[in-house]
């Protein structure tokens, strides 16, 4: 399974979202979307997992907190244990095995990330 992992602040919008999903996907097909579990509420996500018609996997955060990011924010290790919360979903949504196939991504307006895993088990 190949998963897109979002990373976004409170000000994100759906076009933001867009921008990290298509810098980091680069056209490459996605299984599914996935992001930390607090975000679950916010408008521009579920705009956005509507308009890609994807599913969307929400990550505990002890599984953000286990996975090994190649980049690290502060601001994310701060908020939420991990230096890339969108590596880390990611990671977390494709399951054991899984590694990155893009690492994060920054949209123009640097409000979202995006980072694609790919999953170890078929």
């Amino acid at each position: 399974m190949i998963v897109a992992g979002l990373g976004f602040s409170s000000t994100a919008t759906c076009a933001s979202l867009r921008a990290a999903f298509d810098r980091a996907t680069a056209g490459q097909a996605v299984d599914a979307l996935a992001t930390a579990a607090d975000k679950a509420g916010h408008p521009a996500l579920a705009e956005f997992a509507a308009a890609c018609a994807l599913p969307l996997h929400f990550a505990d955060p002890a599984d953000l907190a286990g996975q090994r990011t190649l980049t690290c924010s502060a601001r994310s290790r701060a908020s939420h244990g991990t230096g890339s919360v969108a590596e880390a979903s990611a990671l977390a949504a494709a399951g054991p095995g899984a590694r990155l196939i893009s690492p994060r991504q920054i949209s123009d307006d640097r409000l979202a990330t995006c980072a694609v895993a790919i999953g170890g088990q078929t």
